[in-house]
């Protein structure tokens, strides 16, 4: 079986729903993505044997396969196919997994894996009728949610939306709300902290409007200011007597980002300045009414394919969906809290859906490049619906 290592990562900054990325249409920013991280390359770029996009919604300008239509923005050749892979939040990190076991298997020597969403410019979404001249269609907002739900599905279990979900983790697992705004206020303390750095490995997007122009650089949901007063000021949105508020929950937001991920006899061949292998991928199922404890099996199914465990792992990239979700995952895994998210998350950076997973492979990536003690990592993510996704990583 062949080792597998990522060698080039890069993302755009993100964008709060509506905000400064609002103007710029999805295929465009993850052109934007493929173009920079192709256009250095020193081989032909036909030796791309494929290309993995996650994205969640589809169902706007990201629709009929934005994989493809990205990569022709791009100026990538025809010859090089192109998909895109719905796993909801964990879209591009199962877009890294998928590349990852089609090079392990030899199938492949090079893939560019990614992820993109703009869930500002995500459509409202008319129903059909359902009957010739009705009045009974009904609209829904795609950015986020449910839409066309199912009965028989309602059937099964509750539509809950995932807020709920997070309320259903502080009854099970007994989290406070002091507990959820200090993890909260963590991450906006962490990101601002670790600004330069993060600034540093950022691609800078410009926005061209009609009569101006503007260059976004920095994470727009990122607070500097925040404090654990004015965390504790916000109400509870998903429950009257709830904690889960939206200072202890991620953002909406737009952005994009790829890596380039290739066999070992392709690394060994090309020129590339740093690499970090990808040393396991494992995907689980939970109830979809606990989504966010996903990545706890998960998790366990790599430990397992792995022969490691937490004590293994230096770093812990967690896509802080909710505060609660993070510390459910963290209190059940017995992970170190200092080692989780050091350079902060999505609480304070974003979370663009189907661009959340590649963010986490390239923070990864850049701290095992700026810091030698940093030896191996694992990046997790809970999934709607009740999935978890983990991939785990060590420095070459």
């Amino acid at each position: 079986m062949n080792k597998v290592f990522i060698v080039k990562t890069n993302r755009t900054p993100f964008g709060k729903i509506g905000g400064l990325l609002a103007p710029v249409r999805p295929d465009d920013l993850l052109a934007k993505c493929l173009k920079d991280l192709t256009e250095s390359l020193t081989f032909d770029l036909e030796k791309i044997d494929d290309i993995y996009i996650g994205c969640a919604n589809q169902a706007g300008e990201d629709n009929r396969n934005i994989a493809r239509m990205s990569s022709t923005l791009a100026g990538i050749p025809f010859s090089v196919p192109a998909t895109t892979i719905n796993r909801l939040c964990a879209s591009s990190l199962d877009a890294v997994g998928s590349a990852y076991a089609r090079i392990k298997s030899g199938l492949a020597d090079c893939v560019i894996a990614g992820g993109v969403e703009s869930m500002s410019r995500a459509p409202y979404v008319l129903s059909k009728t359902g009957t010739p001249f009705g009045r009974d269609q009904k609209i829904w907002d795609s950015s986020f949610g449910w839409r066309f739900p199912n009965k028989k599905m309602e059937e099964i279990f509750p539509l809950l939306g995932m807020g709920q979900t997070a309320e259903n983790l502080v009854e099970k697992y007994n989290i406070s709300r002091e507990d959820q705004d200090n993890f909260a206020l963590s991450s906006h303390l962490k990101s601002s902290k670790n600004k330069g750095f993060i600034k540093k490995t950022l691609l800078p997007v410009e926005v061209k409007l009609r009569k101006k122009s503007y260059i976004v650089d920095f994470d727009e949901c990122v607070r500097e200011n925040s404090t654990i007063d004015s965390l504790l000021k916000l109400k509870p949105v998903f429950k009257n007597d709830g904690s889960v508020t939206a200072g202890n929950s991620s953002p909406m937001n737009d952005g994009a980002g790829t890596t380039l991920i290739v066999s070992e006899s392709f690394l060994k061949k090309h020129n590339f300045d740093f690499a970090i292998e990808i040393t396991g991928y494992a995907t689980a199922g939970v109830h979809p009414d606990t989504m966010g404890i996903g990545p706890v099996e998960s998790t366990k199914k790599a430990f397992h394919q792995t022969s490691t465990s937490v004590d293994n792992y230096d770093l812990f990239e967690m896509n802080e969906a909710f505060a609660v979700q993070v510390l459910a995952c963290q209190r059940e895994l017995d992970i170190p809290l200092e080692k989780v998210n050091p350079i902060g998350g999505a609480i304070s950076m974003g979370h663009p859906l189907g661009a959340s997973g590649v963010r986490l492979i390239h923070q990864i990536f850049h701290q095992m490049k700026s810091s030698t003690d940093i030896k191996s990592a694992l990046a997790t993510m809970c999934v709607g619906l009740g999935q978890g996704v983990t991939i785990s990583i060590k420095s070459n």
